[in-house]
């Protein structure tokens, strides 16, 4: 292999800049303004995703600097004709070259003169200055590192896309346990908080993670043991620590009087979120009961709707534990609610009061059938024999970090959780005014919570979040297995879209046309820690290897508990298994 050579040539501003000279741009392959092929020199190799640039003098507008990826590189014999030549050219026995070539997808023209390359010019490695410019990193005025390229230099993601100015939303599809969406997710929050991008609106901006990967997301703010070392984060400017300010609200163990937090690695920063039956009924907080998108095809969304105005009406608060009397039936638990409900609407006096008008029996009894099947699960959470004066609200002022741990609940009260919480956050920031400071909102499993068909509650306000968030500073990083059952509308209106490792037949979708046909391909063998990111400044995704996490992922990882707050791992089995992030 020959030693590379590099070479001075002018860049897209005039100046002189030093690169590596790679190929030429092939003349048996036609060269357009948006793509070109080049052959490479004998002993030059370049990869899939390399930033290339060559020039072309333009008469009447000087210098021209055409910049590209790469999107495609072949290697072939040249002088063969038939598939067994290759035995026989490898035995010397016919005469024949080994001839590399790539494909590069334009991704910027400096000045915009927009003509093709001419067959013979010189390709070089982009470095530097031009590299920046290929990228659009050079007119990015807030940007943040997202991870390394290929080349094992720092990309960046436009912070104007995400914060509202000019787009935001982001939308992370992969499949589950190789993809890393969630780590992902974590590591670009805190490339926000770290980066200095939110001057001083840093400390007031909030982030809400819904976590419902058992207590793996619980030690955000506990440094990551087997971290090697600082290297990768200090190549994208960033400390590498863990997340500093974080809170969890869990929900109270079962059957506990005392309603401590059901968590058992975590000891300290861990407070217990329920609600009364009080702020159940002045909240009309029963259509969360029915977020299932079956229930409003069902047929009885409307009686619960009335219901719950029924309930905001004639509910009265009984005691200091969040109890409540309606129409002279005191109840305590969630369960009482539920029988009172149930009785008045069998009585057929008692259901004209409730419902306001004559509704089908059939109806009612599909509807109380919903709501009795609720019991269990909202039991937990949903109650009124605990002290009132108790901080019980999940709330994003304790922290800048604030995660909600569902894995504890069964999905019924999940949707239930999600969209309570979700709804009292929009509506704050619809109250306050203003878009900042700015709330992101971290949620997995976006198609359980927005599917493709149907309606519901949560799907309603996801909707508003999707649509509206932007000018209100609440920002959605969505998480999704298949992006092809996610809501339409809240992938269309995600500025940033990534993927990790997709499942082929998702990979085929329509909904990643984003994707250029190479690099669908590479996504469904694409390593953990790799994810391809698309924004709307640069044509091409982007392809990331993001650093290992600074932070613990799970109980196994967080540093010495001794150093922290005590010993709460003390006794707990290892786990064997490695995570990949």
């Amino acid at each position: 292999m020959t030693a590379d050579v590099t070479e001075r040539h002018e860049g897209a501003d005039g100046r002189a800049t030093i690169g590596v000279a790679v190929g030429r741009v092939l003349g048996t392959q036609a060269a357009s303004p948006l793509s070109f092929w080049i052959g490479l020199e004998p002993g030059k190799v370049v990869q899939l995703d390399d930033v290339v640039v060559t020039r072309r003098d333009v008469p009447g507008h000087g210098p021209i600097l055409v910049a590209g990826v790469v999107t495609t590189v072949e290697a072939r014999h040249e002088g063969a004709a038939f598939d067994s030549d290759v035995f026989l050219i490898a035995d010397g026995a016919l005469p024949a070259a080994v001839v590399e070539v790539a494909e590069v997808r334009v991704t910027r023209v400096e000045p915009e003169v927009f003509v093709p390359p001419l067959p013979g010019e010189k390709v070089f490695l982009a470095e530097s200055a031009d590299r920046d410019q290929a990228l659009y990193f050079d007119v990015m005025d807030r940007r943040i590192p997202i991870g390394s390229g290929r080349d094992g230099r720092p990309l960046y993601l436009n912070f104007d896309f995400m914060d509202g100015t000019r787009g935001a939303h982001v939308s992370i599809s992969g499949v589950s346990g190789v993809a890393t969406k969630t780590s992902f997710a974590t590591f670009l929050l805190y490339s926000i908080f770290n980066s200095g991008v939110l001057g001083g609106e840093s400390a007031n901006t909030k982030a809400l993670i819904f976590s419902v990967k058992g207590e793996d997301l619980l030690f955000l703010d506990h440094p990551n043991t087997k971290l090697t070392g600082p290297g990768d984060y200090t190549r994208l400017g960033l400390p590498a620590q863990p997340f500093g300010s974080v809170h969890v609200f869990a929900p109270p163990r079962p059957n506990d009087p005392n309603g401590v937090p059901h968590v058992s690695a975590r000891t300290h920063g861990v407070s217990a979120f329920y609600w009364t039956l009080v702020e159940f009924c002045q909240e009309e907080l029963l259509r969360f009961v029915f977020a299932d998108s079956d229930d409003e095809r069902a047929g009885y969304s409307l009686l619960v709707g009335q219901i719950a105005a029924r309930l905001q009406s004639w509910a009265e608060p009984v005691g200091d534990g969040g109890a409540v009397r309606v129409r002279g039936t005191s109840c305590r638990t969630f369960s009482d609610l539920v029988e009172l409900i149930s009785d008045q609407l069998q009585d057929e006096d008692e259901r004209r009061e409730w419902t306001g008008a004559t509704t089908p029996l059939g109806t009612v009894n599909a509807f109380l059938r919903r709501l009795r099947s609720a019991v269990r699960p909202l039991s937990p959470i949903v109650r009124g024999d605990l002290p009132f004066y108790r901080g019980h609200s999940i709330r994003t002022s304790d922290a800048q970090v604030s995660i909600v741990d569902l894995h504890n609940l069964p999905e019924r009260a999940q949707r239930f959780v999600v969209g309570v919480v979700l709804r009292g956050e929009f509506h704050r920031k619809e109250s306050s005014g203003t878009a900042k400071p700015l709330l992101f909102v971290v949620l997995d499993e976006l198609n359980k919570y927005a599917p493709r068909e149907g309606d519901s509650p949560i799907k309603e306000i996801l909707l508003d979040v999707a649509e509206r968030g932007r000018s209100l500073g609440v920002i959605l990083i969505g998480a999704q297995q298949t992006a092809s059952e996610v809501e339409r509308r809240i992938v269309s209106n995600s500025a940033i879209r990534v993927a990790g490792r997709l499942d082929p037949a998702e990979a085929a979708r329509s909904e990643y046309g984003w994707l250029p046909p190479t690099v669908r391909d590479r996504a469904t063998i694409a390593k953990p820690g790799t994810m391809f990111v698309a924004q709307p400044e640069i044509p091409v995704p982007l392809a990331v290897a993001f650093p290992f996490p600074a932070w613990a992922t799970r109980p196994s990882e967080a540093a010495e508990p001794a150093k922290l707050t005590g010993n709460p791992f003390a006794g707990l089995p290892e786990e064997d298994d490695i995570p990949p992030f």
